[in-house]
């Protein structure tokens, strides 16, 4: 599964590092994944996702998906991996599908909702670079207000948050909707949200591993 590499253009690399920079100050960037652009926080910083809850007008207890950049780094949210769970990691990471694992008893709150912990690693190479700069997970809801429409373009989300964001790392237009696919892996596997993932490719990887057990 790949890790970190750098195979930006200089231009590219420079805003990595400045995003990343403002991210490790407690900051929020909008950020490029596969299909629509992401909020950014650094998932181990508390005040930093107190501030993403309340520029989205979020949900009070609602779980908040994050991203990795290899499974070093998983290994350090989820307390358990079910083989199901992997089997579906080596079918479609990197890419839009986020599994949900049990946590860590040191993941906080904020991030699980009291439930388990939302992960994916991303196949756009700028979202993954941003993850390898921080050295951290860094979250993943869309860049819009709690009922607003998930952007694809880097000025909707500015027209969003304007200055309440520190950074906007702009990769043109994304493909858009549908948003990854969220699927709950902690016993069998149980759909959350339809996505960019066909549940039909799931359900064929889950009988495939199933044949093998």
């Amino acid at each position: 599964m790949p890790g970190c590499s750098n195979n930006g253009s200089a231009h590219q690399s420079r805003q990595i590092e400045e995003a990343a920079r403002l991210l490790a100050r407690g900051g929020l960037v909008v950020y490029p994944t596969e299909t629509l652009y992401g909020l950014g926080a650094d998932a181990c910083n508390a005040a930093a996702l107190c501030r993403l809850i309340d520029v989205k007008g979020r949900e009070p207890g609602k779980p908040i998906a994050i991203l990795i950049s290899d499974l070093a780094m998983l290994d350090q949210l989820a307390a358990e991996v079910p083989p199901l769970a992997q089997a579906l990691m080596r079918r479609f990471w990197p890419g839009p599908l986020t599994i949900v694992l049990r946590a860590r008893d040191t993941v906080s709150p904020l991030l699980t909702g009291g439930g388990g912990i939302g992960v994916r690693l991303s196949s756009h190479p700028l979202a993954t670079a941003l993850v390898c700069a921080l050295s951290h997970p860094v979250t993943a809801p869309s860049a819009n207000p709690a009922g607003r429409p998930a952007p694809r373009l880097v000025e909707q989300a500015r027209a969003y948050f304007g200055e309440r964001v520190d950074y906007y790392l702009d990769a043109g237009p994304l493909p858009g909707e549908p948003a990854s696919t969220v699927v709950d892996a902690r016993a069998g596997l149980r759909m959350l949200r339809d996505g960019a993932i066909a549940a039909e490719d799931l359900r064929t990887t889950v009988r495939n591993e199933a044949a093998i057990w």
